[in-house]
């Protein structure tokens, strides 16, 4: 394959909407010594402003109590209190990593919850959050109240203002995030909405936070017919999303939120029962992998699933601002191909096509340190993180890197620059050239190279230099492997794997001559190369 372009090529800037935010676990992480070390790492390095994570409002945060809950005499839950200390701990870990929140209103403390018949309190994750509506309005109401003047009183008004606050995480889906209807929870946007904008009408608040990009349109409709405040609009796209299924198919306005006449619990059981039972390796992580499959490797899965969603919410959004709180390949936890390159081509590409549809984004996320629905001791369990649970880059961390060193200056090369398997980037950083170059599959398919021959034209490079995301570069996974796959790592294994999946500059081979410059490299699926042409 040949590409070649002009050095000449008008330019656009270069949005880097993925530094405005990354995911996380949920709150109670963030008062971990190692995860703040690990979010000071990912700022520092990629230049990541914010960070996301579910469950500040959680009972494991302890947030509102009653003497109850401790000492089970009659009368006792007539006596409670508030305590937002936790909250405050996590936060000032946040703002010492040198990032702000992204606060994500989350999820029912157990006090306050609706209690109903055929309504599952709690979800299904490892912290069982409580997943149901507020029993009562004005209850909910002055506990948010009363949240937002801790933040205010802590950190001042200017601080907190520059903070964005999210109503819930996927209402859209129940089991998992909200045992309530759709239009359950657009009330419940409504009353939290409105409780912030008392307390100060400069703090910004939005929704829906939906899966696969739905629920949009009627969300704000819902919100003009109201009156409902709301300053930006958030929903989440991954490629291929478990629960709520691919967004290009279905209705992105469908209440699939109450479980309804949908199958019982036994029936959604039961194929899940028989994987189960045959699997010989019955060690639990096996067992969670048979249970979640990655479905981007047994589904046939389009291109650009995401950019065409983007564009479609951005329209919706009516000039509000858009962000995607949350976005990757693979919506699958434990996922083996999570620690692959296939993630770091995948993240690459769709960071540069919906460059212009988002006004900042957040991928999911920045670290193993993370239990929504299992601590795993293994290093590489198929978590979500761009670093593992003891800091070790995986490939999504370097071909992040590659992006966060790419010049201010990107060249307008158009749409199918990308579109391809084999897709191109092209940037202007001082008097050089950087070509992010990255050939990326759904599938983690055993084919043969492909060779592909770069053309810069109107440019003639002193010096070539490459790092690259391929079998032998930037690749953990592989060297854990070899040491034998060890349940647990000490600390001299773990800069071991560091060091020999480290990414770094090599020279490159070129030739610059009649005013152009050509680099040739072999590519494998998912392979991804930051070629640096320096003049």
């Amino acid at each position: 394959m040949r590409i070649a372009f002009s050095a000449q090529t008008p330019t656009v800037p270069h949005r880097r909407h993925w530094r405005f935010c990354v995911g996380s676990g949920h709150a109670l992480l963030a008062l971990r010594t190692d995860y703040t070390r690990q979010l000071r790492f990912i700022h520092d390095e990629l230049g990541i402003e914010r960070v996301r994570f579910h469950g500040i409002l959680c009972d494991d945060m302890r947030t509102c109590n009653d003497l109850s809950m401790q000492m089970n005499v009659p009368g006792a839950e007539a006596f409670g209190e508030y305590n937002f200390n936790a909250c405050g701990v996590a936060y000032d870990n946040v703002l010492a990593a040198g990032m702000k929140p992204f606060v994500e209103l989350s999820f029912m403390p157990e006090k306050l919850a609706l209690r109903e018949e055929n309504r599952p309190l709690r979800g299904m994750f490892f912290y069982k959050p409580v997943i149901v509506p507020p029993a009562d309005e004005q209850a909910w109401t002055d506990y948010i109240t009363a949240f937002l003047r801790f933040l205010i009183h802590r950190y001042g008004a200017e601080e907190v203002r520059t903070w964005f606050f999210e109503v819930w995480n996927e209402p859209d889906l129940p089991i998992v995030f909200f045992n309530g209807g759709r239009d359950e929870y657009y009330r419940l946007y409504e009353i939290t909405a409105r409780a912030i904008k008392a307390v100060d009408p400069a703090i910004r608040v939005g929704g829906p936070a939906t899966s696969a990009s739905k629920w949009v349109a009627s969300f704000l409709a819902y919100c003009r017919a109201h009156d409902v405040p709301v300053d930006f609009v958030s929903t989440h796209q991954y490629a291929g999303d478990p629960l709520g299924g691919v967004e290009d198919q279905g209705d992105p306005e469908a209440d699939n939120s109450r479980p309804g006449d949908r199958l019982t619990w036994e029936e959604r059981m039961r194929p899940l029962v028989e994987k189960l039972a045959a699997v010989e390796d019955k060690t639990f992580l096996s067992g969670f992998q048979t249970l979640s499959p990655d479905k981007s490797e047994t589904t046939d899965i389009a291109y650009g699933i995401f950019q065409r969603n983007a564009a479609r919410v951005r329209e919706q959004a009516e000039g509000l601002p858009v962000y995607y709180t949350e976005w990757n390949e693979n919506a699958i936890f434990s996922a083996a191909t999570n620690d692959t390159r296939k993630v770091a081509a995948y993240d690459v590409r769709a960071a540069l096509e919906v460059a212009e549809d988002v006004t900042g984004s957040s991928i999911w996320c920045f670290s193993d340190i993370f239990e929504e629905l299992h601590p795993f001791p293994q290093e590489f369990h198929g978590g979500f993180g761009m670093l593992t649970q003891n800091g070790i880059p995986k490939p999504v961390f370097h071909a992040m890197k590659m992006l966060a060193d790419a010049g201010d200056e990107r060249l307008d090369l158009g749409a199918d620059a990308t579109a391809g398997e084999i897709g191109y980037a092209a940037f202007r950083k001082g008097g050089d050239i950087q070509v992010l170059l990255f050939r990326q599959k759904m599938k983690n398919l055993d084919l043969p190279a492909e060779e592909v021959t770069l053309r810069i034209d109107g440019f003639t490079a002193g010096a070539v230099t490459v790092r690259r995301v391929d079998e032998t570069h930037g690749n953990p996974l592989a060297v854990w492997q070899e040491m034998g796959a060890p349940l647990s790592l000490n600390r001299a294994e773990i800069e071991a794997i560091r060091a020999a999946s480290a990414v770094g500059e090599e020279d490159w081979a070129f030739s610059a001559k009649d005013g152009a410059t050509e680099v040739s490299a072999a590519l494998g699926v998912n392979d991804v190369y930051f070629i640096t042409m320096k003049a």
